[in-house]
């Protein structure tokens, strides 16, 4: 017989219940990252795309707006003008105080429950919010769905002259697309209202993991030995954290090692035998990450291992948040985190990635996204639930139970390790889950161009390695996916990255015995290669080089559609291939290219061309070489029908089990111990 929901209730609410979202505020850098925590309260107002989805599908008639129109339409995203200012005091960690008549909100990125995510993926069937308050005001209660919609879930009014512990439940209703719970606390306007050890309950007997778990940390790193003593001691500080943590497995690559920092004797005192310090030859992340999993697996202690950047910024909180979600799964999953950029701490980079498999074109799920200027309770479209195909390295944490039975990342030094891995672990039934409010700061891509460093050789071959490994068939495509990058290439002038790439495939090509074989070397082999190359030749001082004969600006600021930059690439290709051009003997460059402008127009009938580097700290001069480019196409449609070939051989050898099994590592392992 189905109970009533008040015997719903009345069970729910005589369950033991177990904290798993801890509302935490910046205790560092408060200034650069509070938007991410709590905000000024503003008036809600209702989003017109958020109401219908084919509000959004309509493009703004900009042409026949008026005046009185385009200020409507500023209004209506604008926030509350009349919203005071520092209302509020993040006192400690776990404590905000709301000053006479101010008005808090906690529906940001880290605070607000991401109810939907454990809807989707747990069996938990309601939650709990409780907190401590005291002075007078109110706690307002909220919800919202998948498009964004705000709902009122109750409100608690306090009148307290000592600290009371206050609650309200939510039940897991209406989530499917998505939703957040959140609290927002209101001062009376005589008193001030405190806020403390507030957080999101759920009840225990819903967990999965029926006991105590712990986990292991994997943090690899080569010579950014401050960076990674920073990510050391933000973890020992964490009381919450420690109580989970077995060990860090701190794997040092490089020749400026972690143990030689300042702190490091402190930190590893404080630590004892929760530090595992590693010292092996570079292995890349691959290696680093894979010693962390072996020696997590090996030692038996732990359900999970996290895997950390070494030049990340943790909120350790989310370590804690990542390890609780993976007990509540219905089954186990990877956990993985979002990324917030270092230099625009409020910015959410990335939070999961997609990938299409035959395709490989990389993209976000959901990112690129400012809290600061675009709260989470204003913007409809984060309270969406986006699903990952997987979660860059930078952090995830992994069962050890799955890692046992899947094996270790692919042997490949860096690149698709953490894609391949992620696809692995699927295929086995066990899918990754980028959860909001688990994410660390880490550097963005924005100042890298792959194709214009050796990195272009193992992101090539790697994602060949890739798509052999998951694809029993090649993609009709496949041709054209080889073209495209060196197309791509060519007509910037990157001529190494042909080379590069071309060198990948013939590697590949020789199986995964010869891949492993060429391991601790090929680094070494693809950056001699490349300094082969006219185009590889950087230097720090723009006066090495004789005056450009102008600079180049781009002729239009009007967007283009993906047809017309096929066409234009069409064009400048054919242009190439037909009436192809010399420029290694220029005296003098034709234009001058900032990193921003170098588009295939900006090289459209220019011989040579300066171009700075994306990171603005070096100038290459480029020379055009048309006759190279034409042998390179010629080389590469040859690749491509070799590859095609053997896909089925190659296939079978690379997903082989024994190519990413704990026995082919430790074969590595032995290979290159430290150089010290």
């Amino acid at each position: 017989m189905k109970q009533s929901d008040t015997h719903i209730a009345d069970s729910v609410a005589a369950s033991a219940w177990e904290t798993v979202n801890r509302v935490v505020f910046p205790v560092k850098d408060a200034d650069l990252t509070l938007p991410l925590y709590a905000v000024e309260w503003t008036r809600p107002h209702v989003d017109a795309g958020a109401q219908d989805v084919r509000v959004n599908q309509l493009r703004v008639d900009t042409k026949h707006m008026n005046r009185r129109d385009l200020m409507h339409l500023l209004r209506e995203g604008a926030a509350d003008a009349s919203a005071p200012e520092n209302s509020f005091t993040c006192v400690s960690r776990t404590k905000l105080e709301v000053q006479q008549g101010g008005h808090a909100s906690l529906c940001t990125y880290f605070n607000a429950f991401p109810a939907s995510y454990w809807r989707r993926w747990t069996a938990v069937s309601h939650v709990r919010f409780v907190a401590t308050a005291e002075g007078r005001g109110r706690i307002n209660l909220f919800r919202s769905n998948g498009r964004g919609l705000i709902t009122p879930a109750g409100s608690i009014d306090i009148d307290a002259d000592a600290p009371t512990a206050v609650s309200g439940m939510f039940d897991m209703k209406g989530l499917m697309d998505g939703g957040f719970f959140w609290f927002d606390a209101q001062a009376a306007t005589d008193s001030a209202l405190t806020v403390s050890d507030a957080g999101w309950q759920v009840p225990v007997e819903e967990r999965r993991a029926k006991n105590r778990t712990t986990l292991s940390i994997a943090i690899t790193t080569f010579n950014r030995a401050p960076y990674c003593m920073n990510q050391l001691k933000a973890i020992a500080g964490e009381a919450s954290v420690r109580e989970r943590l077995d060990t860090i497995y701190c794997t040092d690559q490089g020749t400026d090692l972690v143990r030689n920092q300042p702190d490091f004797d402190a930190v590893a005192k404080d630590l004892g035998s929760q530090l595992t310090y590693l010292r092996q030859g570079n292995l890349g992340g691959s290696g680093g990450f894979s010693r962390g999993m072996y020696e997590t697996c090996k030692a038996g202690n732990s359900e999970y291992v996290l895997l950390l950047d070494d030049d990340a910024i943790s909120e350790p909180e989310a370590i804690v948040r990542a390890v609780q979600f993976a007990d509540y799964a219905k089954r186990p999953l990877l956990v993985g985190g979002g990324m917030l950029h270092l230099d625009n701490r409020t910015v959410l980079w990335s939070q999961g990635e997609d990938i299409d498999g035959r395709q490989m074109p990389i993209r976000n799920a959901f990112g690129s996204h400012d809290f600061a200027t675009n709260p989470l309770r204003d913007s409809p479209e984060c309270h969406q639930r986006f699903d990952a195909q997987y979660n860059g390295w930078w952090m995830c944490l992994i069962p050890t139970s799955v890692i046992r039975e899947i094996g270790l990342a692919i042997p490949v030094f860096i690149k698709y390790d953490d894609i391949d891995y992620a696809f692995r672990a699927k295929e086995h039934g066990y899918p990754t889950v980028s959860l909001p409010g688990v994410a660390v700061w880490h550097q963005g891509w924005h100042d890298k161009d792959i194709s214009r460093t050796w990195e272009e050789y193992f992101m090539q071959r790697n994602r060949w390695i890739f798509a052999l490994r998951h694809n029993p068939e090649p993609s009709r495509t496949m041709p054209v996916n080889v073209l495209s990058a060196d197309i791509n290439m060519g007509l910037h002038l990157v001529y190494s990255g042909i080379g590069l790439h071309h060198r990948a495939i013939q590697d590949l090509l020789r199986g995964p015995q010869y891949i492993i074989g060429i391991y601790s070397t090929a680094m070494a082999s693809v950056r001699k290669l490349r300094s082969t190359f006219p185009d590889s030749q950087a230097v720090t001082d723009f006066d090495e080089f004789p005056e450009p004969r102008r600079r180049f600006v781009s002729p239009s600021t009007r967007p283009t559609t993906s047809i017309r930059r096929a066409i234009d690439c069409a064009v400048n290709f054919g242009k190439a291939m037909l009436l192809p051009r010399d420029g290694r003997k220029s005296t003098v460059p034709d234009v001058a290219v900032p990193t921003m402008e170098s588009t295939w127009n900006a090289y459209n009938g220019v011989d040579s061309a300066l171009v700075t580097s994306p990171d603005g700290n070096s100038v290459t001069w480029m020379r055009r070489d048309d006759r190279l480019f034409r042998r390179d196409i010629n080389e590469a449609l040859h690749l491509s029908s070799e590859l095609r070939r053997n896909w089925k051989r190659l296939h079978t050898a690379y997903s082989d089990p024994r190519f990413t099994s704990f026995k082919t590592w430790e074969r590595i392992f032995k290979k290159n111990p430290a150089q010290d």
